[in-house]
């Protein structure tokens, strides 16, 4: 069946899909040597029916993740930095600060109720 044909009667697209990410290519990380202690702690940690693959394969696409997601933080940082710069309109640290109190405070009461929430039964 070629990838422009219909599928058969019966067939859904996800058996389609399914087989086109077969025909994909796929990488390989390079050899990775590492103590034997950082391996068996590795290996310790793994959850039912997961390999050290796999584990690996999560860590490095968390780390990417986290690693965008922290460019991204810096970038809108110095594009407010900048913006205060040009418009001259700063808000002080105090005041920051108790804003954040603020909503830590309300964060930890709103997680308080729900625990207690929780055990009621």
């Amino acid at each position: 069946m070629g990838l422009a044909t219909a599928p058969p009667r019966g067939v859904k697209c996800v058996a389609i899909a399914t087989h086109v990410r077969t025909l994909m290519k796929t990488a390989t990380f390079p050899s990775l040597r590492v103590e034997p202690e950082l391996r068996d702690a590795a290996e310790s940690v793994l959850e039912a029916g997961e390999t050290l693959s796999s584990f690996i394969e999560g860590a490095v696409r968390e780390t990417i993740e986290r690693r965008r997601t922290r460019a991204e933080f810096i970038a809108r940082g110095l594009a407010s930095r900048d913006e205060a710069k040009r418009s001259g309109v700063y808000i002080p640290a105090d005041v920051v600060l108790a804003d954040l109190s603020d909503r830590l405070e309300k964060a930890r009461v709103a997680l308080q109720q729900k625990g207690a929430k929780k055990d009621r039964p």
